[in-house]
C-alpha cells in the first residue's frame, strides 16, 4: 500500500467502509442493479424494498450509492427529482417509529455496580483472578460509559497512555477519533471524581487489577484471567451491561449500549443542566441530536442523597 493509499484509508472509518460495501453489494448482487446507475433504477430499487427495509436503511443505501458515483466521477442519481419523490412517498406510506434505547436510571446503575463489586469481593476471596478482573473491568466500563456518555466504540477506543487520572480529583481522556470528530482532530474529555459511583476510582481499580502502561483500556480476559492485547469489540459492551443488570435483578428489556448515553443525558436534564451545557459536555453539535437522547418523562426519582450533585458534575 502506498503512502497516498494509507492516508486515504485512514480518512474513513472501517465501519463506514464496511457498511457502504454491504449496501453496494445488496444493490448489485441481491437486487441486480448496475453501476453506474440511473435515477430511474435507484427509484425502482427503493420501491422494491420499501416494505421490507426501514427508511433509515434505505437512506443509508442512497448514501452509499451517492458516494460511489461521486468517487468515480459520475453524476449522482440519488439527487434526481424522481428519487426524491419516491423516497418521500415511502416515508408517507411506511412510517417507521424511531427505536430508542431505554435510558439507564441511576438506581439501575447503582444496582449493577453493586453487583459487580460483590462479584469482585467474592472472586478475590476465592482466588479467581479472571472473575475478579472482569468485575473490575466491567465496573469501570459501565461507570465511565455513563458519566461520560460515551458510545460503545468510543469506550473500546480509549487508550491507557492517553488518559490522566487522579483519585479524588478527576480524569482527562484524549480520544483521537470519534463519530462526532469528523476531522479526526481528537477530543479531550473530562470525567468527574464523585463520592458515589465514581468513574475515576473504578478506572484506577481496574488498572490496579490488570496493570498496563499503554494499549486499549478495555480488553478481553480469558478464563485464566489473562488480559488480551487487543481492545474489546464495541458489540461486547451490550452483553457486559446486560449481564451486570441481570445479576442485580434489573429488567434488561430495551437496554442497549446507548442506554448509558441516554441515561446520562436524561439524568443531567433532570438535574438542571441546560441544553448548551449538556451539548458541550457530551459533544453534540446540534440540538436535534441532543433531544433524541433525552427522556421526556421524569424517570429518575431524585432525592437529597440520590445521584451526584449537578453542580459537581457541571464543573468537569
Amino acid at each position: 500500500m502506498s503512502e497516498l493509499d494509507r492516508y486515504l484509508e485512514a480518512a474513513e472509518r472501517d465501519n463506514t467502509r464496511r457498511s457502504y460495501r454491504t449496501a453496494l453489494a445488496h444493490y448489485e448482487l441481491v437486487w441486480g442493479g448496475l453501476l453506474p446507475s440511473s435515477g430511474e433504477s435507484v427509484a425502482r430499487y427503493l420501491a422494491c424494498y420499501a416494505e421490507s427495509l426501514s427508511t433509515n436503511t434505505l437512506r443509508h443505501r442512497l448514501a452509499a450509492l451517492a458516494r460511489w458515483h461521486r468517487q468515480n466521477g459520475f453524476s449522482d442519481p440519488t439527487k434526481t427529482e424522481l428519487v426524491r419523490q419516491v423516497f418521500k412517498g415511502i416515508r408517507a406510506l411506511h412510517p417507521n417509529p424511531e427505536k430508542q434505547a431505554v435510558p439507564l436510571q441511576l438506581q439501575q446503575l447503582e444496582a449493577a455496580v453493586g453487583w459487580l463489586e460483590s462479584q469482585a469481593a467474592a472472586a478475590q476471596a476465592a482466588g479467581q483472578r479472571g472473575r475478579y478482573r472482569r468485575s473490575r473491568r466491567d465496573r469501570a466500563l459501565i461507570l465511565l460509559g455513563f458519566w461520560r456518555a460515551f458510545r460503545s466504540d468510543e469506550l473500546c477506543r480509549l487508550r491507557v497512555e492517553l488518559i490522566q487520572a487522579r483519585a479524588g480529583e478527576g480524569m482527562e481522556l484524549f480520544l483521537p477519533q470519534s463519530k462526532a470528530d469528523r476531522e479526526n482532530l481528537g477530543v479531550t474529555y473530562k470525567a468527574p471524581a464523585l463520592q458515589r459511583l465514581c468513574p475515576v476510582q473504578a478506572y484506577l481499580d481496574w488498572l490496579e487489577a490488570a496493570p498496563s502502561h499503554e494499549g486499549p483500556v478495555f480488553r478481553a480476559i480469558n478464563r485464566w484471567g489473562q488480559v488480551k492485547a487487543s481492545a474489546l469489540h464495541p458489540n461486547s459492551v451490550i452483553p457486559i451491561l446486560r449481564q451486570a443488570l441481570q445479576g442485580a435483578g434489573v429488567d434488561v428489556q430495551g437496554i442497549s449500549s446507548h442506554s448509558l448515553r441516554r441515561g446520562f443525558a436524561t439524568w443531567a436534564t433532570r438535574n438542571g443542566w441546560n441544553q448548551k451545557a449538556l451539548m458541550e459536555y457530551v459533544g453534540w453539535r446540534d440540538a436535534k441530536s441532543a433531544l433524541r437522547y433525552i427522556e421526556a418523562a421524569p424517570v429518575f426519582p431524585l432525592s437529597a442523597e440520590g445521584g451526584v450533585p449537578a453542580a459537581d458534575a457541571a464543573q468537569t
